[in-house]
């Protein structure tokens, strides 16, 4: 799993969370934004326009939220460094494959938490299989992401992560 980062790389992303999310004007966000368009703070090249002043501009949620490297991914393996904003084509398909791609990651960033608990040599090498079944990236497709939520693959890992539930409760 050594090719594939769990850490944001924003510069190597097209801004897909600035547009795929939705957010309600709330203490971590100053303004309402629908999911699917694009961040009135997002500037050309990818930038926010008031990133060194997020908090103060009422955006914490920004300063937390963490793709898990899915948004990197996403824009320099599936879209070979392609940019929605270059090519307005091309958002709906990365927004949907950033979708599934998210939900890889999080699963991914379970395994790589799971790998801290005391398991035995069966299911380390479990935790190895699965992440090397989502972890290949040229064997995602736009198609596969989608389904993903319901795929064999995020089935077993919710399974192996909940027979893990008995290693959480040892004292």
């Amino acid at each position: 799993m050594d090719d594939v980062s769990l850490k944001s790389d924003c510069a190597a992303c097209s801004a897909l969370c600035c547009v795929a999310l939705a957010f309600d004007k709330s203490k971590l966000f100053a303004i309402d934004k629908a999911a699917g368009v694009a961040c009135a703070h997002l500037g050309s090249g990818h930038g926010c326009t008031i990133h060194a002043r997020l908090q103060s501009a009422g955006f914490q949620g920004c300063i937390n939220y963490d793709c898990n490297g899915a948004g990197q991914r996403v824009t320099q393996v599936l879209f070979q460094g392609q940019s929605w904003q270059q090519n307005p084509a091309l958002l709906a398909p990365m927004l949907a494959a950033f979708a599934g791609m998210r939900q890889v990651h999080e699963r991914l960033l379970l395994l790589a938490t799971a790998q801290n608990l005391p398991l035995s040599e069966a299911q380390k090498r479990r935790v190895y299989d699965l992440q090397a079944a989502m972890a290949a990236p040229e064997d995602w497709s736009a198609k596969d992401l989608a389904g993903f939520g319901q795929s064999e693959t995020a089935r077993a890992v919710q399974a192996f992560l909940k027979s893990l539930a008995p290693l959480l409760n040892r004292s």
